[in-house]
This record gives structure tokens, C-alpha cells and sequence, in this order.
């Protein structure tokens, strides 16, 4: 999906936590995908376009992201974006999904699984916050530098010189192969945190509630999820270590299968799909007409 088709197909669903921008493609029963900071929909275009034969494919833009648009006073927090996703759904008149989150977006589906056990047909967790690993250690530089009022400056950096993003000191650790990553596909997940002041401090506002109580205070519930659940994670993250792929799998009762992508970092979705798509697949498979509780 090139950037022009993904813009002409963004549509929009009014909830009471604001416009939410999203993207569908395909029938069936509705997989629901979560991106995280920096990001937005844009980060599953391989799944929708791969999977849309086997699913009704979704992916959202969170709130403070993309295309969605939200009041100054909306509650930006992870908890808060569960929230958002639970009111998505019934503007949509979807009832159950099959979860699929990444990064900052893998935790807010573990508060929405927590919150809302019985809206999950299955769960996926790819690389992401989890429990007190909230934000990881290598991000807290990225936290403070947004805290110290850095954030414009840093946006604007990287979109005036995408090797910027591409950079050690930037998002290239996030990707196995970052010299691959478009000039389009940067100008995509950046330019819309610069379309307006609100939008940049809508962004800033995201990054300083990080929390790590909002994933701890849900490890009891977290503990009760019974829907079929995949631990999909790359090996080489230097933000959530396999360690973390073990205390989920091993906290999620539901999980059927934890695997490992050897030498894969976080936005594998985006540079692995097919590996990936595979591994969704086939939990989709196995998860049909498991009842989740």
C-alpha cells in the first residue's frame, strides 16, 4: 500500500473519545490492529493487504496519532486508549476481535484484554511494554528529551533529513534494516504530529503519561485472559528483551504459543509481514471456535 492509496482510504468513526482515524480491508470476522508511539495505522499495510482474504482487517490511529482527532482535554494515556478502542468497537457495531498490538500498542491491548476479556476472540502480542518494563530503559532518553520541550525540534529534524530517523541515536534500532525504510513511509508516521500546535502537544501529552501502573495494576486481570493468545517476538529488541515474550506467556493463561523471531526487532510486522502473516494465520486457524472467557 503506497502512501497516497493509504491516505485516499482513511476513513473515520466519531466515539466519545474523539474522530478516530482508521484503515479496513477484507471480510470475515474483524481483526483489530494496534500500532504504537510514533506510528499509526500505516504500520500493518502488509497485513490488511496479505490478510484481508481470511479477515475483516482493521487498523486504528490512536489517540494522539495519525489521522484521528481529539479534543485538547481528551486523556491521552494507555489506559485511556483501551478505552478508546472498547468505544471504537461499538461505533463500528463490532462485537469480538482478534487483537493484534505492537510496541506501546501491544500494552494498551493487554489493559483493553484485561478490561475487556469478553470483546476477544483471540489475542497477539507482538514486542512491546509490559508489566514495570514501562517505558523501557533505551526510551527514557526519548521520554526526557520530550519532557525538556525537544520534541518539535526533533520531529522536524527527521523530516528534513530522514537519515535522521534512520540514525542509531533515533528510530533506526527499532528496525533490522533501517536504510530500507522509505522516505515516504517516515513522512507518513511523522508529518501528522506537525499539521498543527494541538497535534504536537497532543503527542507530547501521550509520551509524558507513560506509566508503568497503568500495565501493572492490570496483572490480576491480565491473569484471567483466557482467549487464545500468540507471543510473536523479535530476538534482537533492544527495547523489550525475550524475557518479557516469557512473563507474558507465562502470565496470559489463554497463550497458546510463544515464538521467536531470531534476529528481528521491533517493527517486524512492517519488515517481516510474510513471516509474520503466517504465524497469524495459522493462530486465527486454531483459535476458530475456541470460546474465550
Amino acid at each position: 500500500m503506497k502512501n497516497a492509496d493509504f491516505l485516499t482510504q482513511k476513513r473515520h468513526v466519531t466515539t466519545p473519545s474523539g474522530n478516530i482515524g482508521y484503515l479496513e480491508h477484507g471480510s470475515g470476522p474483524v481483526a483489530l490492529f494496534v500500532h504504537g508511539v510514533l506510528l499509526n495505522s500505516y504500520l500493518w499495510r502488509h497485513q490488511l493487504a496479505q490478510l484481508g482474504g481470511m479477515r475483516r482487517c482493521i487498523a486504528v490511529d490512536l489517540l494522539a496519532h495519525g489521522d484521528t482527532e481529539i479534543a485538547t482535554t481528551q486523556d491521552v494515556s494507555v489506559t485511556a486508549n483501551a478505552h478508546m478502542l472498547a468505544q471504537f468497537l461499538d461505533a463500528m457495531h463490532i462485537d469480538q476481535v482478534d487483537l493484534v498490538g505492537n510496541d506501546s500498542g501491544g500494552g494498551i491491548c493487554q489493559i483493553f484484554a484485561a478490561l475487556y476479556p469478553e470483546r476477544l476472540r483471540s489475542l497477539t502480542l507482538t514486542n512491546c511494554d509490559a508489566h514495570d518494563n514501562w517505558p523501557p530503559e533505551p526510551f527514557k532518553p526519548f521520554v526526557a528529551m520530550v519532557a525538556a520541550g525537544g520534541l518539535p525540534d526533533t520531529l522536524n529534524a527527521m523530516l528534513a533529513d530522514k537519515a535522521v530517523y534512520r540514525s542509531p541515536q533515533a528510530l533506526g534500532p527499532a528496525y533490522e534494516r533501517p536504510e530500507a525504510v522509505t522516505d515516504e513511509a517516515i513522512e507518513t508516521y511523522l508529518r501528522p504530529f506537525l499539521r498543527s500546535p494541538q497535534r504536537t502537544r497532543d503527542i507530547e501529552r501521550f509520551v509524558n503519561a507513560f506509566d508503568c501502573r497503568h500495565t501493572v495494576q492490570i496483572e490480576d486481570r491480565l491473569k484471567q485472559v483466557r482467549a487464545p493468545t500468540l507471543i510473536a517476538w523479535a530476538t534482537d529488541d533492544i527495547y523489550f528483551d525475550t524475557k518479557w515474550s516469557h512473563w507474558l506467556a507465562s502470565t496470559i493463561p489463554g497463550t497458546r504459543k510463544r515464538v521467536e523471531l531470531a534476529s528481528a526487532r521491533i517493527f517486524f510486522p512492517e519488515e517481516r509481514p510474510d513471516e509474520f502473516n503466517r504465524e497469524l494465520e495459522t493462530h486465527w486457524k486454531l483459535s476458530a471456535g475456541v470460546a474465550a472467557h
